[in-house]
């Protein structure tokens, strides 16, 4: 690919191709357990779980175009070089933070009622603006995971012309990538949660205080590697 790159033969549809290789294959295996258990432990109705999908996937859309331009002013060392430790580091510290988030906000409770509790509906909270900031930061962290797709672009963007060239094929790569069955299985995960917390007003915690203990785990886990 780097010859075709050298001969004027990579486009920006090339490098999209790329990132929908990967968004529909590894994007979903590495990032289903992350964004997916936070949907559940939100216990998300469609609207927030479409909603903080979308801002997860725009968080990978940001952080691809900028470790691309990264590879192409410093070349290929730098960007992969946040592949390794550093990236093992952010991920663990973006899922440790998703989960003390849930925590410390738990995704809904029950509102008093002044009579005939048994038959009033569950009613939930309204969500903060803020509670979008995990799956920012889970997104751009999980663009860090190691994976031949990933190496492939930052190669192709170190051997660019110029950082802005390098950003347009990262914008590509991430606009690709974010062609993924996750637009599916989030909201199936927040679905899922709201009907339990639904039907089961004392699971609703639980639902939340599990959740949170799965992304600390996960995160930990991801510490210890690095």
């Amino acid at each position: 690919m780097l010859e075709d790159l050298a001969q004027g033969q990579v486009t920006l549809a090339t490098v999209w191709l790329l990132g929908v290789s990967m968004g529909l294959t590894a994007c979903t295996v590495t990032c289903l357990p992350f964004i997916g258990t936070w949907a559940l432990g939100r216990a998300s109705n469609q609207r927030e779980a479409f909603l903080h999908t979308g801002v997860f996937l725009a968080g990978r859309v940001m952080s691809y175009t900028l470790l691309a331009m990264l590879a192409a002013a410093a070349g290929k060392g730098l960007a992969q070089a946040l592949g390794g430790v550093w990236g093992n580091a952010a991920i663990g510290t973006a899922s440790i933070l998703a989960g003390l988030w849930l925590l410390w906000r738990p995704a809904g409770r029950r509102r008093a009622v002044s009579s005939a509790p048994s038959v009033q509906p569950i009613r939930f909270h309204p969500r903060r603006r803020s509670d979008g900031l995990p799956p920012l930061l889970l997104g751009a962290a999980l663009t860090l995971t190691p994976c031949t797709p990933l190496a492939s672009l930052l190669a192709l963007s170190a051997q660019a012309a110029s950082p802005a060239q390098g950003a347009a094929f990262g914008l590509a790569f991430g606009l690709g990538a974010a062609m993924t069955p996750l637009l599916v299985l989030v909201p199936l995960a927040g679905r899922l949660g709201r009907e339990l917390a639904t039907s089961r007003a004392w699971l609703t915690r639980w639902l939340g205080l599990a959740a949170a203990g799965v992304l600390i785990l996960l995160g930990v886990r991801r510490l210890w590697l690095v």
